[in-house]
């Protein structure tokens, strides 16, 4: 037996790095934390620890299916691997024969977060000219918040919350999402004394451990922010100095935010005022007061609007220019990949359609207007994703898939929702058993890994899966004839960054930039080299005449009605990854089922008990929940912890049946947590 280093590829912010227990060539035991990488320092999450019930679960999928018959009752059955690439290649080619290349719409995400894995479908749908992907189910929304105001998104080093006084998480959960954030937040806790504060929606686990915590309505964090700058303002805790140096038009902020109260915030978000002081008075007497932006509060139509008002409190208050001060989203452009062999991004054709892969579903139901504009999608190459449950308006997403003129292929770890409507099925490894490098959002190493065992069955990687296809589809790139460890090497090299076999041996590569480029005080990476309170909301996307551009509450949200009376939030479940881990049996124990958090007044007026099943909808459908009393929630608030899958709910559709598919501002983004819902006894 024998600990061998890895890299977690799950979609948080952390890519911990890992040291696996590898028990023989097939088998591994327990996971931990690397102790000696100095942002994971050892811990993980749990449900990481546990990843062998994962890679030895009884029902991986270990062979190729097909479709015996058309969609509908038809089963899916074994075949080989040849059978199976020809069938998707044939389809391909007759489906691009009828309608033109765009017809083909390969479709992705953060399954993995390891590049090679991950990115090499964009070398085939290049190659292929077939229709482009945005893919901005995820972070859209809260980096257009942060790039309206500070620029590229990079910032103080994250191991700097050890270093501060006063923490802000701020619409995020780090303990059940990204528990290395707890990790140094923890040490400046023990060694410095320091205040943890968090404002969110709901009284998240992360919120249970801290010092104080601000309830807000969802999509009223922007009303919060923006009375926490006029107090500042007003009682002479900003920092003039600092704003005339590193940022533009403090003074029209100063000005804008003259009546944006305490008590006004307090009539919009239901946060006391009193609070609201209590907050702005702390930030503006403690130096170090490092906020950290999460992605909850981001996930509403006016998100990006909501990012750029929390990260205006740190420019307001000078925070950037000390050690364990400022704010922080994440560093992924401190990376600088060079990823044109990966993707193919030079046989890019920028004349291609781009799709919203947050709008799958109106797109396969041809109410999209851009492909309303050209052919319909009939062909799929799904990777890294399982979009019959994950992504919004599930009825939509569902419908389009079961199209009879739709041919899908899912290459897949489960057999999943969305993996049960494929012509074609294919088995996928897992990390531990193909070789990659990764990045993180939220630290600053980049990492590399080697396949820790051998692949089960016939599961084949997202790499050569992407190869065989090419070969079958007549595709041609460099990136199609190189191993994966070749093709990790050379986007390393070409990235200016160490070789593969250099990396291997020191094991990850620190590219934290400097103290003064990580607090800006070389500049903001703006046009202007200053943070921006005035944010160019138009420049970033099409709809960006939605937002305001200072800091406000923007009201442009699904809004609680006498018809639709709750505003309804579906936060991640402390012990899945979206719908990672939903097939094991440890996190399905913890999680127990599907239910909705009511606050008990609300509960006591509904004549609702602890137990009782609900009925939850708005106008796109509903679905059957068992009710939970919690208090910790304003009194039209309800938080549906999820990604469950669709089977696990009484009638087989999943919770975000109820959430819309109509994008965030400035340029799309799934609006995951603003929805605005009713509540009958089921």
């Amino acid at each position: 037996m024998a600990y061998l280093p890895s890299v977690c590829p799950h979609d948080c912010p952390s890519t911990c790095a890992l040291e696996v227990e590898r028990l023989d060539k097939r088998t591994i035991g327990r996971i931990r934390g690397a102790k000696s990488n100095s942002y994971t320092a050892g811990v993980i999450c749990a449900k990481v620890a546990r990843y062998s019930e994962r890679v030895h679960h009884p029902n991986r999928l270990l062979n190729p299916l097909i479709r015996s018959g058309g969609k509908g009752n038809s089963k899916l059955v074994e075949t080989s691997w040849d059978e199976a690439l020809d069938r998707v290649a044939d389809a391909f080619k007759s489906k691009v024969k009828e309608y033109g290349s765009e017809t083909v719409w390969p479709y992705f995400f953060a399954g993995t977060m390891g590049i090679i894995q991950r990115d090499g479908i964009q070398r085939l749908r290049h190659s292929m000219r077939y229709s482009r992907q945005a893919a901005n189910i995820c972070t859209e929304l809260v980096q257009n918040g942060w790039i309206g105001g500070a620029g590229g998104p990079m910032g103080p080093d994250p191991r700097e919350l050890a270093e501060s006084d006063l923490i802000i998480v701020w619409g995020g959960n780090p303990v059940s999402t990204q528990v290395n954030v707890m990790t140094h937040i923890s040490r400046a806790r023990r060694e410095r004394g320091a205040k943890l504060v968090v404002v969110d929606a709901y009284q998240s686990p992360t919120a249970e451990v801290a010092d104080e915590v601000l309830l807000v309505q969802p999509g009223t964090d922007g009303a919060v922010a923006s009375a926490v700058m006029h107090v500042l303002f007003r009682d002479g805790l900003a920092d003039e100095a600092y704003m005339e140096k590193y940022t533009d038009n403090w003074r029209e902020l100063r000005e804008h935010l003259k009546d944006k109260t305490p008590l006004w915030a307090e009539r919009i978000s239901g946060v006391n005022a009193r609070k609201i002081e209590t907050l702005a008075r702390a930030i503006g007497e403690t130096e170090r007061t490092y906020i950290r932006i999460g992605y909850g509060f981001a996930r509403s139509r006016n998100g990006a609007s909501q990012v750029h008002a929390v990260a205006s409190i740190a420019a307001v208050g000078g925070k950037f220019k000390v050690l364990g001060g400022g704010a922080f989203w994440s560093n992924r452009i401190v990376y600088n990949w060079n990823k044109t062999v990966v993707e193919g991004l030079d046989v890019l054709d920028p004349t291609t359609r781009i799709l919203d892969m947050s709008r799958i579903g109106p797109v396969l139901t041809f109410e999209d207007e851009v492909v309303q504009k050209g052919p319909p999608v009939t062909a799929m190459l799904i990777q890294n994703t399982n979009p019959a449950a994950v992504a919004p308006d599930t009825h939509r997403v569902i419908r389009g898939f079961q199209r009879d003129d739709l041919f899908l292929c899912v290459h897949e770890q489960f057999l999943t929702e969305t993996a049960q409507l494929a012509d074609v099925v294919l088995p996928a490894t897992m990390f531990l058993e193909h070789d990659d490098i990764y990045q993180a959002g939220g630290h600053m190493h980049v990492q590399i890994h080697r396949a820790v065992i051998e692949s089960p069955g016939q599961t084949r990687s997202n790499h050569w899966v992407i190869g065989e296809l090419a070969k079958r589809l007549g595709a041609h790139h460099q990136g199609f004839g190189m191993t994966e460890w070749e093709l990790i090497d050379k986007t390393l090299l070409d990235s200016g960054w160490p070789s593969a076999d250099e990396l291997l041996e020191k094991k990850w590569h620190d590219v934290q930039p400097s103290f003064e480029d990580s607090h800006f005080l070389n500049g903001f990476p703006t046009s202007t080299g200053k943070f921006q309170f005035c944010a160019d909301w138009s420049r970033l996307g099409p709809i960006g005449d939605q937002l305001p551009n200072y800091p406000d509450h923007c009201q442009n949200i699904d809004v609680a009605t006498k018809e639709k009376p709750f505003r309804m939030i579906t936060s991640p479940a402390r012990n899945y990854l979206n719908t990672s881990f939903t097939e094991t049996p440890t996190s399905q124990n913890k999680e127990g089922r599907p239910t909705v958090k009511i606050h008990p007044d609300t509960a006591y007026s509904l004549s609702l008990q602890d137990g009782d099943k609900v009925r939850l909808g708005n106008e796109q459908g509903s679905v059957v929940l068992n009710v939970s009393i919690f208090p910790g929630v304003q009194t039209n608030v309800v938080v549906v912890e999820s990604v469950w899958p669709n089977y696990a709910f009484e009638e087989g559709i999943g919770i975000n049946a109820l959430v819309s598919a109509e994008p965030g501002a400035p340029n799309g983004g799934a609006v995951f947590h603003d929805t605005a819902v009713w509540i009958k006894p089921a």
